[in-house]
């Protein structure tokens, strides 16, 4: 199965100047958490996550109409290809812990997203028969890793008194 067969084709996007009161509003019309953010040219250069939103406006004593994107968003992109196979896009969510990645031509431009929930939609019980297709230990898999913590926190040991 390749990420094509599972990816949203109508991604939306967002440009680094746009405010985060636009990206927010772009979020809320198309039901998700993430935007592509594509410069001049439609090469995709940055993700902004509503987590991304939240920290900021949490963070700032700034309204969100005057935060634009470029000061909040990941520079950092894990992307894939619509003729990747699904797994080796899973392979990527999990080492790098993210829920979505945008899906991208070979010059970089905005194709589709693949998210996790694009995953759910897609997985199947595997029934004892070799598949090609997502399984829901695929997706169990690839969550998992995704709700690791990044930072684990120390364990608190305590010593007994001698």
């Amino acid at each position: 199965m390749k990420v094509q067969d599972v990816m949203t084709e109508t991604a939306k996007s967002c440009r680094p100047d746009t405010n985060l009161a636009q990206a927010v509003a772009l979020m809320w019309e198309g039901d998700f958490g993430a935007l592509p953010v594509v410069a001049d040219g439609g090469k995709v250069n940055g993700m902004l996550t509503d987590r991304d939103i939240a920290v900021a406006l949490g963070t700032r004593n700034k309204s969100a109409s005057d935060i634009n994107v470029s000061e909040v968003m990941s520079n950092q992109v894990y992307a894939c290809h619509p003729e990747d196979d699904i797994h080796a896009a899973l392979k990527t969510m999990r080492k790098d812990k993210v829920r979505r990645l945008p899906v991208i031509s070979d010059a970089g431009m905005l194709l589709g997203i693949l998210s996790i929930n694009d995953v759910a939609l897609h997985a199947e019980k595997f029934d004892g028969h070799k598949t090609t297709g997502l399984t829901y230990e695929d997706l169990v898999n690839t969550f998992k890793a995704l709700c690791e913590h990044r930072h684990p926190k120390e364990a608190n040991h305590k010593t007994a008194a001698p």
